[in-house]
């Protein structure tokens, strides 16, 4: 009787002990369970199952090729960087070097014009002492002087020593072609772009343009007050093979107005053809004296004329205001120009200026006012080279 109970107790001991540590539960219902067999649901666990190392792989090699893109994009990143720096470096010590190359060609071409510069201004400064020296000396008939010439004339002279250094208006020693000698001139720098020659100049009658024709050939007159060149010198400045000329004529009236007469190709026939004068186109305001309002007042190409010398065409008279006049000179008082018919224009006539009154015969009668000449005050009388 003792024994049953003692089963029981053991029983019930085994009964509440826990299951194997090996086993799971609920492991043996799973094993219990019949698989299933369908060849579909392999399938899709295979295909399932490729996806899933397929997916693998990528990421792994994702993982690998990440690392190293991203160190290649950043060498190359600094390689870029690297090469535009020292591009902009060299560019730079390029162009530092180019502009100090140019600043030390200045700086030497500079230095040469400043050497040239003051050697020119020497000279100058010692042709005016010399000029101020004969400036005190008076100038009647022009003189030949043996010196040594600044150009051929004062537009050659503008473009030689002008484009070294300003040369003001004065006295200059000039050498034209086929001239001889060389002979002074006034030069006038600064009147519209410079460089003319001044062959007539009348401003207070104080220089008797009553000559012969002797002097009319040579020259009058004070170059610095009023003067007349020379026809020989004028022929010798403007028959130049290698320049042609223009004339300009100033003219200033009574009451200080101004007018002008402009002619290109200006240019004269040799001594044996008593300098016959030729002129081109005309332009300008005071009119056309020159070739005046009829035939017979043309005095283009016509003869230089004086009272000793009479090359006027007066033969044996010519009808002056429905008078006959045997010489224009003398009815001019017996100053020279190119007369024809006596003509409308004598820049040379007598001029008498006092302080109650001016009297003057110099003519340019295409300048009027109210239908009458003007009365001329000053005039001059200018070339220069044409430039085309």
């Amino acid at each position: 009787m003792r024994r049953v109970p003692e089963l029981s107790s053991l029983l019930s001991v085994v009964f509440l002990l826990p299951p194997p540590l090996n086993e799971e539960p609920g492991s043996k219902r799973r094993s219990e369970q019949p698989e299933d067999p369908s060849p579909a649901t392999a399938e899709e666990k295979a295909a399932s199952l490729g996806t899933k190392k397929l997916s693998a792989n990528n990421s792994e090699e994702k993982k690998k090729c990440h690392t190293p893109c991203d160190f290649q994009a950043k060498m190359l990143r600094e390689e870029k960087h690297h090469m535009c720096r020292n591009l902009q470096n060299s560019l730079v010590e390029y162009a530092r070097s180019t502009k100090k190359m140019i600043r030390n060609m200045m700086d030497d071409h500079q230095s040469s014009l400043d050497y040239l510069s003051n050697q020119v201004n020497e000279l100058m400064s010692r042709v005016m002492l010399l000029n101020a020296d004969l400036s005190k000396k008076p100038i009647d008939v022009f003189p030949h002087r043996a010196v040594q010439s600044h150009g051929l004339d004062c537009s050659d002279i503008k473009d030689t020593i002008g484009s070294v250094t300003k040369t003001p208006s004065g006295l200059y020693i000039i050498h034209p072609e086929g001239s001889s000698y060389p002979f002074e001139v006034l030069c006038e720098m600064e009147f519209r772009g410079g460089g003319w020659t001044v062959i007539q100049k009348r401003t207070e009658g104080l220089v008797e343009f009553q000559r012969t024709w002797s002097d009319y050939l040579d020259g009058f007159g004070d170059l610095e007050g009023e003067f007349w060149l020379g026809l020989r010198k004028i022929f010798h400045i403007i028959n130049q093979k290698t320049a042609s000329f223009m004339l300009y004529v100033g003219l200033e009236s009574e009451d200080d107005t101004y007018a002008y007469a402009s002619y290109d190709n200006f240019w004269l026939e040799d001594e044996a053809c008593a300098f016959k004068i030729h002129l081109g186109r005309y332009s300008g305001n005071a009119g056309d004296a020159f070739r005046g309002y009829q035939k017979e007042d043309n005095q283009n190409t016509l003869p230089f004329s004086t009272y000793d010398m009479d090359n006027d065409g007066c033969n044996p008279f010519c009808s002056v205001q429905e008078q006959p006049i045997k010489s224009c000179s003398n009815i001019s008082g017996k100053t020279g120009w190119w007369f024809s018919q006596c003509g409308l224009a004598n820049l040379n006539g007598v001029h008498r200026v006092t302080r109650r009154m001016l009297s003057t015969k110099i003519r340019w009668d295409t300048w009027t006012m109210d239908g009458k000449p003007i009365k001329i005050k000053s005039v001059s009388m200018k070339i220069r080279r044409t430039y085309f």
